[in-house]
């Protein structure tokens, strides 16, 4: 499965990229100030489940306190993108560095837009001013993040180039809770000969350690320095007749932490190998208390739908493994699904474990359960515990169905479902557990009212 499509915002410093973000995104996600270089680290946003919306920082000298050099920053950018976005602020002649931007962008030979942001003010240029970066008039875009205009045009003309990946269309129907799949071709494919697994952690945690264990093979470097790993290495491993790529992805620092040009990059591979991935292994570091970066890298990965498994690495180096296991069970209180490996990369331990948890997970994802199964799990449900309502109103729900897997989603139908309280429907959640266990794979619900005019609750 592709990753979805990276859109990335890049220009120089004050030409409005992070304004743009929070216009697209509806809500103030990047920080927005007159000062230039605010933008420290890369900002991303999911937009409407169509694309990845990345605001780079602002491309300025190498002399300054950027470590890394402007052509280092549009490189990365180059590379991580499927559409690039060349912003300019629309009042200002474009420089050299505007022309080296568009220059570099051009000949990745992936589609680019011009973006002329700021077209709202009165000392806007004419569009022959930037005739000369090269882009064409008709892949040009008069806009203004403060007031909205030119954005439906631009985010109309982005769509036409992202809804042109096959992921978008899988996605679009999963996030439907549309069976995406025939049933004849789930049963074909129900052995999930290919699995992709990727290797998630903050840096130093030992990826690139067990990703060499696994591959028995130095392929990735080793180094006791943080944030060796720069690009997404991948290795093919066969297994019980099946083959499982391994993804070993850069480390991600806390933000604020990231330094910018190649590693502020990698955070932005690190998300793209979640999407593309079918199983992630969360690493977590049995020497290091774990932090609330570990618990937010696997909430994306259950967002993102994929299975998950918790590694505790480094587990020689510690005596007592019995209080870590207590306090990641408190921490990832949230994941009672995903199973917990300890392992030793220097050792061995349990690194071939690692194939059989992900051939398990990839089946359970594939898990398909009878509609008269779940309507009686529904139903011993609401006898042990009905659900709660308002004063004169209560939710009933009626059946259920699944109407898709990899991963299980279900689709309960019923009446003012919009009333139902969150504690309820993880209840739902862990009575179907109890029967289909499910282990590493997050599930997903959709409430449906019968009645059109109530509020319809998707979880």
């Amino acid at each position: 499965m592709k990753s979805l499509p990276v859109v990335a915002l890049i220009g120089q410093t004050n030409a409005g990229k992070s304004s743009l973000l929070n216009r697209f995104a509806r809500q103030n996600i990047a920080i927005v100030a007159r000062e230039e270089g605010t933008t420290r680290d890369n900002v991303i946003a999911k937009i409407e489940n169509k694309f990845l919306l990345i605001d780079t920082a602002g491309l300025k000298n190498p002399e300054d306190d950027f470590e890394a050099s402007i052509q280092d920053q549009i490189e990365d950018a180059i590379d991580s993108a499927d559409l690039i976005l060349v912003t300019l602020d629309s009042s200002k002649y474009p420089d050299q560095k505007d022309k080296d931007i568009a220059k570099n962008a051009l000949k990745s030979k992936k589609p680019v837009f011009l973006v002329l942001n700021k077209s709202d003010l009165g000392e806007s240029l004419p569009d022959n001013e930037f005739l000369k970066l090269g882009i064409k008039p008709t892949e040009t875009f008069r806009v203004s993040a403060t007031t909205g205009q030119g954005i439906k045009d631009l985010k109309t003309s982005i769509e036409k180039i992202v809804e042109k990946s096959e992921y978008f269309e899988e996605y679009k129907r999963s996030a439907a809770g549309v069976r995406s799949t025939p049933r004849e071709t789930l049963e074909k494919d129900s052995d999930f000969s290919n699995i992709k697994l990727a290797l998630i952690g903050r840096p130093n945690v030992g990826k690139s350690s067990l990703f060499n264990s696994l591959g028995k093979k130095q392929q990735a470097i080793v180094s006791s320095r943080q944030g060796t790993t720069r690009d997404i290495n991948r290795v093919e491993i066969k297994f019980k007749g099946k083959t499982i790529e391994i993804l070993d992805t850069a480390g991600l620092r806390k933000p604020g932490k990231r330094k910018v040009g190649i590693e502020k990059f990698s955070a932005i591979r690190t998300l793209s190998a979640i999407e593309e991935s079918d199983i992630c292994a969360l690493l977590v570091d049995a020497t290091e208390p774990h932090s609330k970066l570990d618990q937010s890298l696997a909430g994306q990965i259950v967002e993102a739908g994929k299975g998950i498994i918790v590694i505790l690495t480094k587990a020689d180096l510690v005596e007592n493994t019995d209080e870590i296991l207590d306090k990641l069970e408190y921490d990832f209180n949230f994941l009672p699904f995903a199973p917990v490996l300890i392992t030793s990369s220097k050792t061995g331990k349990n690194v071939t474990k690692l194939f059989e948890l992900a051939e398990e997970i990839a089946k359970n994802r594939k898990t398909e359960i009878k509609t008269s199964e779940l309507n009686k799990i529904l139903n011993d449900a609401i006898v042990s515990h009905p659900p709660a309502g308002l004063k004169n109103t209560r939710p009933k729900p009626k059946y259920i169905v699944q109407t898709d897997s990899n991963p299980p989603w279900f689709v309960v139908h019923g009446r003012d479902l919009g009333l139902l309280h969150w504690s309820w429907k993880r209840f739902l959640e862990r009575k179907i557990r109890e029967k289909y266990p499910l282990v590493g794979t997050p599930i997903f619900f959709s409430y449906r009212s019968d009645d059109k005019n109530k509020k319809e609750a998707d979880n």
